[in-house]
């Protein structure tokens, strides 16, 4: 049939048969779907781009508002918070988007709001109505000094003559206490400044005020039951025997008392809730190393101090004018959302061995008075049969029941949520874990050594003042 022909016909046609016949026809159609589906996958993805982009500007601006309020709110900054602000979002080169800077200022804290915003322009979306989006950034900090209660525990053991150590112990307390007590934390921060050794002299305010089997005015040490060191609580319900006073140390050769179990002088007593820098520095320069070390009897001081059932010997300090009326009313309760209880226990050694006395042979006045005038090694090497020395005296601590108690102590306090930090100062490796486990957390422990130690208590001062970021 001829080209002509097949025109001829296709006219020929009636018109509805070839209407049909045209919509039946679908040669092209995928092509056309295929068209449409690439048009919205670019569409979508050039949206996608715009809030890409929304997202990253909005990052970058945050950013920039996060470190300008944290350094602004800052208590230590001497510079106009508001000026700060505006010079971080100037180097920046995003002063045209600060909106907004509040500053809320007050005795014992510092709130710095920023909002921030700008606008974007889009490159896809402005074809859906949205020329632009909106770029924002809100932030705030506060440094806040709550009320703090500080029980600062410092070896003074006789190792701590070793190496300058006690020398470096002074400076590093020194920098502690010129770090918390400031002017702008008055009346907020106490500390208890708790020196131990072989034992803790409580001194003779405390003492008095608790229920004590006294035996004697030269010196002001008390034994605690195992079990008391499960409980940061202070045994209120029983009657402590007050710690023998006699000289253990030495070989005996010469009569020597001045570095008896139980510390004897007036600097080496508890200091309680003091707020006064100078007095404790002046305290804490006079410490010389002595005796033994019982970390764990200077734990259990500490985390008393830090418990409500302190608060009536307290009360009773602030009443005698011992204390700052300003502390009325410390330990705080556990459950009080304006107080932070903390704990810094420092060491350089381990638990070590302790004996006492038997108590036949200090059960009078007359044998308190005896071992005061003599050396109890002295005494024995001089005046009884060496096969009789081991019935005056018996072993009450070794190193394993040392770690035991500390541990106890340790957890206790915790569980009262009391934030404990813990420095090792060049202890042994085989030291480390007794002080580890007793940290709040392994960030809460220092392994230091030299110029290291003053390093650790200005960072533990620090965090203690710490800064955050609210929201």
């Amino acid at each position: 049939m001829s080209v002509k022909n097949t025109v001829n016909t296709w006219v020929a046609l009636p018109l509805r048969n070839r209407l049909s016949r045209f919509a039946r026809e679908d040669d092209g159609l995928v092509t056309i779907l295929a068209l449409f589906m690439i048009m919205m996958m670019v569409a979508v993805g050039g949206i996608q781009l715009d809030f890409m982009r929304h997202e990253m500007e909005r990052s970058r601006l945050q950013a920039v508002s996060d470190r300008a309020v944290l350094a602004a709110a800052d208590l230590d900054q001497m510079r106009d918070p508001k000026a700060v602000v505006a010079d971080y979002f100037a180097k920046s080169g995003m002063t045209d988007f600060l909106s907004n800077v509040v500053v809320d200022d007050g005795l014992n804290y510092r709130t710095v709001t920023i909002d921030a915003s700008k606008e974007m322009d889009t490159q896809f979306i402005g074809r859906f109505g949205f020329p632009t989006l909106n770029v924002p950034a809100h932030s705030q900090a506060e440094e806040r000094v709550a009320k703090v209660e500080v029980s600062l525990v410092l070896d003074i053991s006789g190792s701590m003559a070793l190496n300058n150590r006690l020398s470096e112990l002074k400076n590093a307390a020194g920098i502690f206490l010129d770090t918390v007590l400031k002017t702008e934390n008055e009346d907020l921060i106490s500390v208890s400044m708790i020196p131990y050794s072989e034992q803790v002299n409580a001194g003779p305010m405390i003492l008095d005020r608790m229920r004590v089997n006294k035996k004697h005015d030269y010196s002001h040490c008390l034994e605690f039951a195992d079990d008391e060191f499960n409980s940061a609580a202070l045994n209120t319900s029983t009657t402590h025997d007050q710690m023998q006073h006699f000289q253990w140390n030495y070989d005996g050769r010469n009569n020597y008392r001045d570095d008896t179990i139980c510390p004897r002088y007036s600097y080496e007593r508890i200091a309680p809730f003091s707020q006064n820098s100078l007095t404790l520095k002046s305290q804490i320069n006079q410490l010389v190393p002595r005796a033994g070390t019982s970390i764990f009897l200077g734990m259990k001081w500490a985390a008393t101090m830090l418990d409500p059932s302190f608060r009536d010997i307290n009360n009773a300090l602030v009443n005698a004018g011992h204390v700052d009326g300003q502390f009325y009313n410390r330990p705080a309760s556990y459950d009080d959302p304006e107080t932070l209880k903390t704990v810094i226990l420092m060491t350089d050694g381990a638990n070590d061995n302790s004996y006492r006395i038997r108590s036949n042979y200090y059960d009078s006045e007359s044998e308190y008075v005896h071992w005061n005038k003599y050396n109890l090694w002295w005494y024995l090497r001089n005046e009884v049969d060496y096969r009789y020395w081991s019935y005056f005296y018996y072993h009450k601590y070794n190193k394993s029941l040392g770690n035991t108690l500390l541990s106890n102590i340790c957890d206790a306090a915790k569980a009262k949520r009391i934030v404990i930090w813990t420095i090792g100062f060049e202890v042994h490796d085989d030291d480390v874990p007794a002080m580890q486990n007793c940290a709040s957390s392994p960030s809460h422990f220092f392994r230091v050594e030299g110029v290291e130690l003053s390093e650790a208590f200005r960072a533990i001062a620090r965090q203690i003042n710490q800064l955050r970021l609210t929201q």
